[in-house]
């Protein structure tokens, strides 16, 4: 359950409270005991603190203020008394209350996003289970379908589910466009999958590199294919809502789409399974984008964010799809993956050498994070609560704590950070593959990863870096 979610009853002086779990307590039988208010508690620590300063700082002075809060605080706390409650932060009672079905109501709680995520990366507790798949080039990216099933796709234009308790995979056939569709010059598979926020629809890539492919959940039945809106390979897509879809191109376009709910009655309904071709509502060019390499929405601000390969990040309004500015970016190379924390107000871009965070309201740079190994290249980027999570180039993914702004550091040993380390996975040992890692150590680029609901489990997959080479590498970490 989310940290940013308020309960039924949950009183609202819990923002105060910076703990990763919560849960309010009430006697189950008998008389509750008699508790300070949280309110009256930082009032009070506030008050001490300020007159403490005050006292320091004046003692030179002829003119002194006295504030009235130390009264107020007075007056306040019988009142507090009568209202007041008690709380726990163990994550144990937590779990019992959730446990007895007492969370709704009788005794409302929360958890942290990052609260399980946060444990078992400090604790050393996550594993690697790689999965073997010699039939499969580059996965690029990937999402959770359910606690068991995360659909991926490849460089290959192969779309893939498996199971992560029996790692056993099934190929979603590939939606072939119509005869009007103009495909690219070359190929170069699925790049983006992404869920609505119903989970009822995924968006990802057609048989023809430029084209939408949008499937029903958790059937995974075809329902459309949006095409004649990009002449090149479609690198990202982002939902809006339920309906409406917009996606990135390598020509350096942005597309708008629409799938209603009559669309998906029609082809369900209908009597020969079949799929809808359709058209983009809009079709516009991103100014100052070469190739259009991520995109992401920002719910918050109702704005598209845009990365471009030429190092600018762009603000398009979504309700007008207009775009409203452009910035360059701290780092130009290689710009390549992007997302968003709205609790935070923050993008993450990830370049070559460093993962730059931006303020979401201004695009200014708040923090340049280095990658901690030169030149390495990063890959993919995903906020989970205050933990993001970076993959790199080099099969090494990193943890920046957001909190206290540094990397998540191991309790095991105080003085390392938290990192997961992939396994080779598998590569086609070719001329090429000899000529390039005839004297340095191969490791696979970590394109895509993704945390399931609870953030115990974490899917990771990539491959090659170099463009050259065949291979793949798919874990799941838990």
């Amino acid at each position: 359950m989310g940290s940013q979610e308020r309960m039924p009853g949950e009183p609202r002086e819990t923002a105060n409270f910076k703990e990763l779990a919560y849960m309010r307590r009430r006697a189950v039988e008998g008389r509750s005991t008699r508790s300070t208010s949280s309110r009256v508690v930082t009032s009070r620590a506030a008050h001490r603190q300020a007159s403490y300063q005050q006292q320091t700082d004046n003692k030179s002075l002829d003119f002194v203020y006295y504030s009235d809060s130390e009264d107020e605080a007075v007056d306040a706390e019988p009142q507090a008394e009568e209202s007041s409650y008690s709380i726990s932060c163990n994550f144990v009672d937590c779990i019992a209350n959730r446990e007895r079905g007492c969370d709704r109501r009788f005794q409302p709680m929360r958890l942290a996003s990052e609260y399980g995520t946060r444990h078992m990366l400090s604790n050393a507790m996550m594993k690697e289970y790689p999965v073997t798949q010699s039939h499969v080039n580059k996965v690029f990216c990937s999402q959770w379908l359910s606690h068991k099933q995360v659909i991926f796709g490849t460089k290959c234009n192969k779309l893939m589910v498996v199971d992560v308790n029996t790692r056993h995979m099934d190929q979603i056939p590939s939606l072939q466009s119509s005869e009007n569709s103009v495909p690219p010059e070359q190929e170069c598979g699925i790049h983006s999958i992404e869920i609505n926020p119903s989970r009822t629809l995924i968006a990802t890539g057609a048989r023809n590199s430029n084209d939408v492919a949008v499937y029903r959940l958790p059937t995974l039945d075809p329902i459309c294919v949006g095409e004649n809106a990009h002449n090149d390979w479609i690198f990202d897509q982002t939902w809006l809502d339920d309906q409406f879809l917009v996606s990135g191109s390598r020509d350096g376009s942005l597309a708008l789409w629409r799938v209603t709910e009559d669309m998906v009655d029609q082809v369900t309904k209908a009597d020969i399974p079949s799929y809808q071709f359709i058209r983009p509502l809009q079709q516009k060019k991103c100014k100052q984008a070469d190739r259009v390499r991520s995109l992401c929405y920002n719910h918050r601000a109702q704005e598209i964010v845009v990365v471009s390969l030429n190092g600018y990040i762009h603000c398009w309004n979504a309700l007008r799809m207009k775009q409203v500015m452009s910035k360059r970016l701290p780092h130009t190379l290689e710009n390549v993956c992007l997302a968003t924390d709205e609790e935070c107000q923050l993008y993450a871009v990830g370049s070559k050498a460093h993962t730059d965070l931006l303020d979401s309201r201004t695009l200014q740079s708040v923090r340049k994070i280095p990658s901690r190994n030169s030149g390495c290249g990063i890959r993919s980027v995903s906020f989970k609560g205050n933990i993001l999570t970076i993959g790199t180039g080099i099969g090494l993914m990193l943890f920046w704590d957001l909190r206290a702004s540094k990397f998540l550091e191991s309790t095991m040993n105080s003085n390392r950070a938290v990192t997961l380390k992939a396994s080779r996975g598998w590569v086609q040992r070719d001329d090429t593959f000899m000529d390039a890692f005839q004297n340095q150590k191969y490791f696979p680029a970590i394109y895509t990863h993704c945390y399931d609901t609870s953030g115990t489990r974490l899917f990771a997959a990539g491959g090659p870096l170099q463009c050259g080479l065949k291979g793949n590498y798919i874990g799941l970490w838990q």
